[in-house]
């Protein structure tokens, strides 16, 4: 198979880890896979396998014919026999089937805001997806709005999948006192509900002192972004509540991680909760999207009500008093995430789609 996947850019963001972690895991799979970014790179870049080709297309508009052509003139010069377009890379791989009939589209949907699907436009879909051959959705609700919806036949559910990290110096070293570090690994953006995380932390201060926060992700230096700044000035927390923007060296800071959260209002299947998982790590999580295909509450992890602030913060306040709980918990949801969304496993149902629905 030669397989290529195409995502509007490279920024730190789960779409965008998934489009790498999917080429890196079929390049050790199929005889060919690519990966082209359409309109931005990104630090994820660096994380790409040397075995993976890239293509930057430095794509100006939506219909960018000079990129659209150099898209074609990649694929067929590396005979690509499948599109995976992520996102609303989708509308590019549309163009390309276009002038180039004989490729597979598949789509790949990482909609955020799953829990709001009834607010979704759909003409722009009914549009382009009879020209695709099959959907990948990364997680029930999306499946559910595709076959409901647009009426698309062919849809599997994929969950995500962690990726093996390369390692990118210089480390992050995180602030604060060793073995009491509180980890977040969400773009600053709406549905991550970082103002959560906000009136939790005012509370561990005042009961749990010397213990700290850590935000891991894009800020966009927008609306959102300076409220958060703003309130930690205004909460006092400026000395256990840090934000470190985009970082690569995920693993190094997870391993200086004592718990990890995720402070949500709308998910899919975050990748950030399998990074948990596969460094171990004992977490604190809303309840939306597919997170409770992952976390079952008390046996890995707790699960709480997105929004509930202070079941959110009892749960934060049960780990860090219970060490053996930590562990235990840690434990079991690197078991987990290790046997329901490593890459082989999902790796091998994606194949096993492709053979028997893309390319019979």
């Amino acid at each position: 198979m030669r397989i290529l996947q195409i995502i509007d850019s490279l920024e730190a963001g789960g779409a965008e880890s998934m489009a790498v972690n999917y080429a890196n895991a079929l390049a050790k799979n199929v005889a060919f896979s690519g990966l082209v970014s359409t309109r931005e790179e990104g630090p994820l870049v660096q994380q790409l396998d040397g075995q993976v080709s890239y293509l930057h297309l430095n794509k100006k508009s939506a219909f960018d014919l000079g990129a659209l052509f150099r898209l074609r003139n990649f694929v067929k010069m590396n005979n690509v026999a499948i599109v995976q377009a992520h996102s609303s890379s989708f509308f590019i791989a549309f163009l390309l089937k276009l002038i180039c009939p004989s490729i597979k589209l598949i789509w790949q949907d990482h909609y955020g805001d799953s829990e709001f699907l009834n607010k979704r436009a759909s003409l722009v879909f009914r549009i382009t997806m009879p020209f695709f051959d099959g959907i990948i959705a990364v997680n029930q609700k999306l499946k559910n709005w595709s076959t409901e919806v647009l009426n698309f036949k062919n849809v599997i559910y994929l969950p995500n999948f962690s990726g093996v990290k390369k390692e990118v110096l210089p480390a992050t070293i995180l602030k604060g006192i060793p073995g009491k570090r509180i980890v977040l690994l969400a773009n600053l953006r709406v549905q991550k509900n970082h103002f959560l995380v906000l009136e939790v932390a005012r509370k561990i201060k005042e009961f749990y002192p010397g213990w700290s926060f850590h935000l891991i992700g894009k800020d966009f230096n927008d609306a959102y972004s300076r409220k958060i700044k703003n309130l930690i000035s205004a909460y006092k927390l400026d000395e256990m509540f840090f934000l470190y923007g985009t970082r690569q060296d995920i693993g190094a800071i997870l391993e200086q991680a004592n718990i990890g959260i995720l402070s949500s209002k709308s998910e899919g299947l975050p990748v950030a909760l399998l990074e948990y998982g596969f460094h171990k790590k004992p977490v604190v999580v809303t309840n939306v999207g597919d997170i409770s295909e992952v976390i079952k509450n008390r046996e890995n992890g707790f699960i709480v009500n997105a929004e509930e602030e202070e079941a959110f913060y009892k749960a934060v306040a049960e780990l860090i008093s219970d060490d053996n709980l930590k562990i235990t918990f840690g434990n079991e949801l690197y078991k987990t995430v290790t046997e329901n969304f490593s890459e082989g496993v999902v790796v091998k149902k994606y194949l096993n789609w492709l053979q028997s629905t893309i390319l019979k």
